[in-house]
Formats: C-alpha cells, sequence, structure tokens
C-alpha cells in the first residue's frame, strides 16, 4: 500500500519547483536568445552596464577591504556590546529600499546630518555616482559581513593561537591562517553581497537617481525601458538573470587555496 504523505511531499516540491522556474523560463524564451546582442548593445543598455560595473566594483573593493578585517575583528571580539552592533550592522538587511534610500538622504543630502559640512566643502554626493557606490555598499555589506563573522566564528582558537605561539603576527596570522580557513564561507558571503548590489533598485532611485550615463544601473535601465521598450527590458533582465547565475557558481567553486603548515622553529611564517 502506497503511504499518501511521500506522494503529497512530492507533489507540494514539484509545485514549488514549478512555481519557482516558471517566471525564469518564461524570461528566458520571452525573446529570441539570437537578438540579446543586438538588444545589449543599445547605447542605454551601454551605459547602464558601465555604470553598474563600475560602481559595483568600488564598492566591492570597500566591501572586502574594509569588511573582512572588520568582520575578523568583531568575530574574535568578547566586549560587552557586541550584540547591539552585529545588530546594527544587520539592520539594512530588513530595511525597505524606500528607507534605505532616505536613510541615505537624511546623512548625506543637503539638509541632511553630514550633508551641510560636506557642501560646505563644494562636496555633493546625491544624485552622483558617488552616491550609487554608497547605495550599493549600505544594502550590499551587511551580506558579507554578516557571513564573515559568523565564519570567523567558528575558528577554532587554538588554530590561531598555535600560529601565535611560533611567533606570528596577528597580521600574519589573519591573512595566513584565518584567511584560508574562512575562504568558503567569505565568498559565499561574497556572493550575495555582489548579487544584492548588482540589483538594487530603491536606494539607488532614491538616493541616486535614474540620470543615464551618470547613476542609471541595470535594474534602473529595466524600469526605464519598459515604458520605451519591452524587448530591451527583458535583454537587460537576461544579463542581470546569467550574472546572478554565474555569481552563484563561483561562490559554490571547491576551495583555491588552504593555509600553510607551520614549521616547528617557526620560520614558515
Amino acid at each position: 500500500m502506497t503511504r499518501p504523505y511521500p506522494l503529497l511531499f512530492a507533489a507540494l516540491a514539484a509545485v514549488a519547483l514549478a512555481f519557482l522556474a516558471l517566471p525564469i523560463v518564461a524570461l528566458l524564451t520571452a525573446i529570441p536568445l539570437r537578438d540579446l546582442p543586438t538588444l545589449l548593445s543599445t547605447p542605454a543598455v551601454v551605459d547602464a552596464i558601465v555604470v553598474s560595473l563600475r560602481a559595483n566594483l568600488i564598492a566591492n573593493v570597500l566591501i572586502l577591504g574594509i569588511g573582512t578585517p572588520a568582520a575578523y575583528a568583531l568575530a574574535r571580539s568578547r566586549r560587552r556590546g557586541r550584540g547591539l552592533l552585529l545588530t546594527l550592522i544587520e539592520l539594512p538587511l530588513v530595511l525597505p529600499p524606500a528607507v534605505a534610500g532616505i536613510a541615505l538622504l537624511t546623512a548625506f543630502g543637503a539638509r541632511g546630518l553630514l550633508g551641510d559640512t560636506l557642501a560646505a566643502r563644494g562636496i555633493v554626493i546625491p544624485f552622483t555616482e558617488v552616491a550609487v557606490v554608497l547605495a550599493v555598499t549600505f544594502v550590499a555589506a551587511p551580506f558579507f559581513l554578516r557571513a564573515a563573522i559568523s565564519t570567523f566564528a567558528t575558528l577554532k582558537r587554538d588554530q590561531l593561537d598555535a600560529a601565535r605561539d611560533l611567533g606570528a603576527s596577528e597580521w600574519t596570522v589573519f591573512h595566513r591562517v584565518a584567511l584560508p580557513l574562512a575562504a568558503d564561507g567569505l565568498r559565499a558571503g561574497w556572493a550575495l553581497a555582489f548579487a544584492r548590489g548588482a540589483g538594487e533598485f530603491g536606494a539607488t532611485l532614491l538616493f541616486a537617481g535614474s540620470v543615464m550615463r551618470v547613476t542609471q544601473t541595470l535594474p534602473l535601465a529595466v524600469y526605464a525601458q519598459l515604458g520605451i521598450d519591452l524587448d530591451a527590458a527583458i535583454a537587460i533582465g537576461i544579463l542581470l538573470l546569467a550574472l546572478s547565475a554565474l555569481v552563484l557558481v563561483i561562490s559554490k567553486l571547491p576551495p583555491l587555496w588552504s593555509p600553510p603548515a607551520p614549521s616547528a622553529s617557526g620560520s614558515g611564517w
């Protein structure tokens, strides 16, 4: 006699997979794929690609360059107030994009917390490419930081202490032991951050606007092209879909490096 529950679970799984796959299949089949090069080579789309690549590259350099050592410090810290700091870091994850954009405006806008000070020095941030970078960094950094902190926190303290006992400096412990051990978790966190940043829409629109060749990123170009050229909007959507898939593949690659084995004399460092 066939039990009903396995069949029910299989049916529910099929419904869930079909629901998730249907929009993707529809997007990929909405236009002939042979038309993609032509649609993606229009001036408006090319400008959006350039703005997106440049802004996300700078944002990712900031996220990785500042976020990685900051996450390591927070993961190893046991000071009071650490929980509050972690909550503050994670707060942008649950903020509606519009609220994130308004928050950036109230911080860096003309009448914002720092806006007057910056304006007095001739620095205007809103509706510039700098605003795009800040918006992407603000919404994407928490994804990387949360994953990096969790990964660094799982490292065994005796592994790090062994390197210190052999004479390694704290910087050497960080970049030759902790980083390789945490590489997989960091790569997964970066993938989430990159995907979130590449798809950022609401905060960028409110804080940076949608100025062609200046602040119009690919997600904003999708919105702009909807009323002008639906096929171009679909083509940009397929491009972003392919980029997201590539990021997921990269995040699942096997480890590319491993920590060196310290020598007994400490010369391995």
